[in-house]
């Protein structure tokens, strides 16, 4: 195809840049009759110096600036509500194509973790969890993945700007709406800018993907993409995992653990740890006999444990286990030589805690 049909198909519909990583940057630049260096130069502006305006980046010509107006825009998603909790968590709400996603940014003292979605709701119905509840709408665009991190950074560094004590986002995990892996092209496209030195500059090591089992797609990243791995398991046998998490019918804890496996014999990321990820449900899975289930289930697998209180939903009958309960279960676990965090509740009085997005 010639360059100038390839200009008038691009006319139609201007293309969001937000949706490349450096590569497809560079074919587009190629495809448009640029050099790739023009490439570069965008993204460098996207990402080291958050301008997103081609009028306003100094080191491209004229012509450019206005071929670039022409076929092409550089697309955050649009917030329309920002919420903060008494404990500092703010929750973010984006307009997406005419649906609703949420962001979650977590401060500590020193540094920040940014919770992003990635799909407008979510098909795996487990069923104590509010994004569950909500149904699957669609996956988000690139774009859309990574417009929530970049909004947020540019957000963070406007409030410094005017000496506002915010911490720098330093971790990324995809906790949010959704199942990452149930959109894993734009995934990986998403984790290459939010790693690369030409886009975010993660380290492999800040940055987690968290997924409910989807054992398919956790083999095929294995060896590919080396980010951390956190693992929605959440009970200690299958016959409870397929009460509450229906996946599970479909590929089961065994199979499940030894996609684990698999991944972390390719990945350094974490060193070479997966976080297994455990809500408490009273009278549910955090009975002792459970704690030496997920003892004995786990005893061969590197890994931390985070053991999460349960968050209320509306709609659901759930309780969360006591902290009794709690600690009791940590200790257990712990006497078993595992690495054992009970995870602090933040942002459960804005709907912004673990399974409580709903947007």
């Amino acid at each position: 195809m010639c360059k100038k049909n390839i200009l008038s198909n691009i006319k139609k519909k201007k293309i969001n840049l937000l949706n490349f990583n450096l590569k497809k940057m560079i074919n587009f630049f190629i495809k448009i009759g640029e050099k790739k260096f023009r490439a570069i130069q965008i993204t460098d502006w996207i990402y080291k110096k958050q301008n997103i305006k081609f009028d306003q980046m100094s080191n491209l010509n004229f012509f450019l600036k206005k071929k670039l107006n022409n076929i092409a825009v550089i697309k955050i998603p649009k917030c329309i509500k920002k919420i903060k909790s008494i404990d500092g968590t703010i929750k973010w709400k984006f307009l997406c194509n005419k649906e609703f996603i949420e962001t979650i940014y977590i401060p500590e003292k020193k540094r920040a973790t940014l919770c992003i979605s990635s799909q407008v709701g979510c098909q795996l119905k487990c069923n104590f969890c509010a994004t569950g509840q909500l149904g699957y709408k669609r996956n988000l665009l690139v774009s859309e993945i990574i417009g929530q991190i970049w909004y947020v950074i540019n957000k963070i560094k406007k409030y410094n700007s005017k000496k506002k004590n915010f911490p720098p986002i330093k971790n990324i995990v995809m906790m949010g709406m959704g199942e990452p892996l149930l959109n894993l092209k734009n995934i990986i496209i998403a984790i290459d800018i939010i790693l690369g030195n030409y886009g975010f500059n993660f380290s492999k090591n800040k940055v987690t993907l968290s997924t409910s089992g989807i054992v398919p797609a956790i083999n095929k990243i294995a060896g590919k993409i080396d980010i951390s791995l956190a693992v929605s398991l959440h009970a200690s046998n299958n016959t409870i995992r397929n009460k509450i998490m229906p996946i599970n019918k479909i590929y089961n804890i065994q199979l499940l653990l030894e996609s684990i496996k698999n991944y972390l014999k390719k990945s350094s990321a974490n060193k070479g740890i997966v976080t297994i990820e455990y809500v408490m449900l009273s009278k549910i899975n955090d009975f002792q006999h459970h704690a030496i289930e997920l003892s004995n289930l786990l005893k061969n697998i590197p890994c931390k444990i985070n053991l999460i209180p349960w968050n209320p939903i509306k709609n659901s009958s759930y309780i969360c286990s006591s902290s009794k309960n709690i600690i009791n279960f940590a200790n257990f676990l712990r006497k078993k030589g595992f690495i054992v965090i009970i995870r602090k509740n933040r942002g459960s009085d804005i709907q912004a805690a673990c399974g409580q997005l709903i947007a």
